[in-house]
């Protein structure tokens, strides 16, 4: 989801910790699975899993309570985003679900001025990415084993610094080439 007119919906740290706690009560409220995120200043990516039929609903009180707290904080009013969330279905078969994880994690480096030999993905604390690859950096509402277990890994240590191997391999790719990520 994109921020009104391509603005800002994070201005600070702080408004991206108050996305992540707003998301943590949408997961707890509506029971959901979140496997990825990525919150890049005038938008952000989940890739989650929904158990009931409560996506809209969902989303609804997620960028409502969001964009009510924002507006209280910045001392605004009107609307943050720009129209409904776009949802789009990833099945489990197939590579889809890998690709669309790997995509959110890669969306920082995809970004104009990424400094590919200078940065690391888990430097972009607003991501997921960090809590794959260092446990104690993790939302206890992350799910990461799917994403995991997809690539052979687990979620022990030598899984966790293969699941980095691979995203650093893709970041190479990205460096060389964004024509694989159009």
């Amino acid at each position: 989801c994109r921020g009104n007119r391509w603005m800002a919906i994070f201005r600070n740290d702080r408004d991206c910790e108050m996305f992540l706690e707003t998301l943590g009560e949408a997961v707890g409220r509506c029971g959901w699975r979140v496997h990825a995120y990525v919150l890049m200043g005038n938008h952000y990516h989940i890739l989650l899993e929904t158990p009931e039929p409560n996506l809209v609903a969902g989303m609804r009180w997620l960028q409502g309570t969001y964009t009510q707290r924002f507006n209280a904080r910045h001392g605004e009013c009107g609307h943050l985003f720009q129209g409904r969330s776009k949802a789009l279905p990833v099945g489990r078969e197939g590579g889809y679900f890998s690709a669309v994880a790997e995509y959110i994690h890669l969306n920082p480096a995809r970004v104009r001025g990424f400094d590919f030999a200078g940065k690391k993905l888990e430097d972009h604390v607003w991501s997921s990415y960090p809590g794959y690859v260092w446990k104690r950096k993790r939302a206890e509402w992350l799910c990461v084993d799917e994403v995991l277990s997809r690539a052979q890994l687990s979620d022990m240590d030598f899984g966790r610094r293969g699941y980095r191997k691979k995203m650093e391999l893709r970041m190479k790719d990205l460096a060389e080439s964004d024509e694989p990520w159009k």
